[in-house]
């Protein structure tokens, strides 16, 4: 009876923070101008656009790009860190769980649930982080081509997207790097883990109306 009430808890953290971003997903489509995503993805294409019509932007076009390069690159180190240190904690009940993949079928648990869910959210923000990082690189070369060459001109729409791609992918490095909050909680004491849900969903959706 334990364990199904242990199961119904970890079900209900995952529900409510995917019915979330579910809802979040939906509510872009109809009305992107309202969420803060599409608006700061709208601005740093705004951004790109002013900064290549103006000669002499090149040094703070890059400057701003190498902070922001930066920034990802923290985010992916701080999934790294948490990766790894997930990995060694949870290794041996992960091993003792799965056993040698002989014995049968392995004991799968809502703390091992929760477990793999923690290390697919830490690998998820790890590889978003790292593709934010290639596109502000890339984007770093074209903001520092001269404003008036030819080159520049060709490679304008190529930079506005990149630089689009990448605060959408860092955007979504952080987003998954909050999620694990209540999977965490969720580890403590399966109770934590529903209160950390729905905490999170509250933190998220303040941050997630655009207030102009």
């Amino acid at each position: 009876m334990e364990t199904v009430f242990t199961w119904g808890l970890a079900t209900a953290t995952v529900v409510i923070v995917l019915g979330y971003e579910v809802a979040l997903a939906f509510a872009q489509r109809r009305q992107p101008e309202r969420l803060a995503r599409s608006a700061h993805a709208a601005l740093r294409e705004d951004w790109f656009a002013a900064i290549s019509a103006q000669p002499g932007s090149e040094i703070l076009a890059v400057q701003t790009l190498r902070n922001s390069l930066m920034s990802a690159t923290m985010t992916a180190s701080t999934a790294v860190l948490g990766l790894m240190g997930t990995l060694t904690l949870a290794a041996p009940s992960l091993h003792a769980s799965f056993g040698d993949g002989v014995s049968g079928w392995p004991n799968f648990t809502p703390r091992l649930a929760m477990e793999l869910t923690v290390l697919a959210l830490l690998f998820a923000s790890l590889v978003s982080s790292v593709m934010a990082v290639r596109y502000y690189n890339h984007a770093g070369f074209i903001g520092g081509m001269p404003v008036e060459s030819e080159a520049r001109q060709r490679w304008a729409t190529a930079g506005t997207a990149y630089v689009r791609k990448a605060g959408v992918l860092y955007s979504w490095g952080l987003r998954q790097l909050i999620l694990i909050v209540p999977m965490v909680a969720f580890i403590l004491h399966p109770l934590a883990g529903l209160v950390g849900a729905l905490g999170v969903v509250a933190v998220l959706l303040n941050f997630d109306r655009f207030r102009p």
